[in-house]
């Protein structure tokens, strides 16, 4: 359906903001280069206007903290249902970029600056270059979408496309032109789209096993992790929303990034804010878990912030390991999204590398 906003003056006597329109696309360009949250807070511009070698320039390009290449295109007025199959060409130049032509591509974007660097201080971790554009995301940006395009944006996303549709609206006021927006689906659901895709030149039907990253360092603790059981993350909506995708009684390996895979085990109770998540501590007594996790921070500051606010998924371990024994072996699955569930090859040659090492992983099953 058609996504449209109406603003209103606050006072006794309420009065309707008259709706306008931006004078060009070059304008919201520059706007989302200047502040590229107004997509997304966890995105990051890495190119514009480039040329796709098909007869046409891709508005913008940018990197989510997995590596995830998203491809944005701009109509400043309503998107007829060409500008999806432009989007889509775009893509299949987009599917068969290395990463060092999303370096270069960066490079030409920041006047020479090193995409390495920038990735790394940005999302406070290192660029892996072979997780780079294992999947990507498509987004139009419009006011306004037509049926045609939505039928047709509904259908790609029914078949594991990820692309989604930014409608934004303009509206006058005395100091100056508002912007407002809205997506017409759930970001994070095309996150887990997009994390789902797997490679994007070989691809299998996926073994029911749940891959999860767990984020060591002053956040999260995995020895607290392990000893009342649970994974967690936060700081952005792109970290935690994943989380939403484990149900109890699935299977999930844990991995953490830099350190190798370190448990598995079944999910016991889904997805909780941090200041609703309970454990059992050393004397047998249920907790509010902040009252027993001190190792870590959990993200205490943003328990009133439904984006920021660490979530907790409760896990029955089988088997962990310390970080110091973590699984680490050439060739085995890595991918930065909390959980995923991985349709890859290289997915199933981990898990059948990780249940001979970890020959307890079935316990309670």
């Amino acid at each position: 359906m058609p996504i449209q906003h109406s603003l209103w003056r606050v006072g006794s006597e309420p009065r309707a903001l008259r709706e306008a329109s931006l004078p060009s696309e070059l304008l919201l360009e520059d706007m989302i280069v200047a502040a590229p949250e107004i997509l997304s807070r966890e995105w990051m511009i890495v190119g514009r206007q480039e040329d796709t070698g098909f007869g046409g320039r891709i508005d913008l390009l940018a990197l989510a903290p997995d590596g995830t290449l998203i491809l944005v295109e701009l109509k400043r007025g309503r998107t007829p249902r060409e500008v999806v199959a432009q989007a889509l060409d775009y893509a299949s130049w987009a599917e068969h970029l290395h990463a060092d032509d999303i370096a270069r591509i960066y490079t030409r974007f920041a006047k020479g600056r090193s995409l390495d660097e920038a990735f790394a201080q940005r999302f406070g971790q290192p660029l892996d270059p072979e997780l780079l554009n294992q999947s990507h995301q498509i987004v139009i940006v419009a006011s306004e979408l037509d049926a045609a395009s939505e039928r047709i944006v509904g259908y790609l996303n029914s078949r594991d496309i990820p692309i989604n549709v930014l409608c934004f609206q303009v509206f006058d006021t005395e100091p100056g032109l508002l912007l407002s927006r809205a997506w017409l689906r759930d970001p994070v659901e095309a996150q887990i789209a997009a994390a789902a895709g797997g490679s994007l030149t070989s691809s299998e039907p996926w073994n029911g096993e749940y891959y999860a990253c767990f984020g060591q360092g002053e956040n999260r603790d995995w020895e607290d992790a392990r000893r009342y059981g649970f994974i967690s993350a936060g700081g952005g909506a792109w970290y935690s929303g994943t989380l939403r995708l484990l149900t109890p009684g699935d299977l999930v390996w844990v991995k953490a990034p830099g350190y190798g895979f370190v448990g598995v085990g079944r999910v016991r109770k889904s997805a909780t804010p941090a200041n609703e998540f309970t454990v059992v501590g050393e004397d047998g007594v249920e907790r509010p878990a902040l009252e027993v996790l001190a190792r870590a921070d959990y993200h205490r500051m943003s328990l009133d912030d439904a984006d920021r606010r660490e979530m907790f998924v409760a896990i029955d371990w089988a088997e962990t390991r310390p970080l110091s024994e973590a699984v680490n072996e050439a060739g085995m699955f890595g991918n930065q999204n909390t959980v995923c569930a991985p349709k890859t090859p290289k997915w199933r040659h981990t898990v059948e590398r990780l249940k001979e090492l970890f020959p307890n992983w079935s316990k309670g099953a």
